[in-house]
């Protein structure tokens, strides 16, 4: 399977590339989430159980062994930055989710949409991917404007679905099929 095909690193620019999460960025990941929680918790789920590295070790463990999801560590200057990666990948029928966050110290500067443009482009070339969906808080500006920025079409709403904080929240849908980016590729 195309999925399982080992990748060593994905290079963005020179000083910024994604490589496979392993268990050993367990601690460099969780003292980002523990430094930053007051504003990660802002639009991040999974950061108020994270509460030790332990939390974080065993997320990588788990999706490290996931035939559904992919993710890689974002590396600026060699160091851990955030995570981007693959969710609910359907290799039948060629479509997956990308999800990502970022250090808050790293945000302001393009790398999450350089680093989105990377992954989409592996997404269609290498796993052939058809259809590309990312979701964002309405509230998530940042965040939203990566997908604008990026060529996606806002499909909808998706009303009360994602649970943040105690509270359920509405998620913008956007999505990408492999033609709409060939499109936009120079010639």
């Amino acid at each position: 399977m195309i999925l399982n095909k080992p990748v060593e690193s994905l290079p963005v620019a020179p000083d910024l590339y994604l490589r496979p999460v392993t268990v050993a960025d367990a601690p460099a990941l969780f003292r980002i989430i523990d430094s930053q929680r007051p504003y990660l918790r802002e639009w991040l789920p999974f950061v108020d159980l994270t509460r030790q590295v332990s939390d974080t070790t065993l997320y990588l463990q788990t999706i490290t062994l996931s035939t559904t999801d992919k993710v890689f560590v974002i590396l600026v200057d060699e160091v851990v930055s955030g995570l981007i990666g693959f969710k609910s990948i359907e290799m039948f029928n060629r479509k997956l989710e990308v999800g990502y966050w970022l250090s808050q110290h790293q945000q302001g500067k393009g790398i999450m949409r350089r680093c989105c443009s990377r992954l989409i482009k592996y997404a269609f070339e290498e796993l052939r991917m058809n259809r590309i969906q990312l979701k964002v808080s309405p509230e998530n500006h940042p965040s939203r404007n990566i997908p604008r920025k990026l060529g996606f079409t806002l499909e909808g709403i998706e009303r009360e679905g994602e649970l943040l904080n105690g509270n359920f929240h509405d998620l913008e849908v956007y999505s990408l099929l492999k033609k709409e980016w060939q499109a936009q590729q120079p010639v």
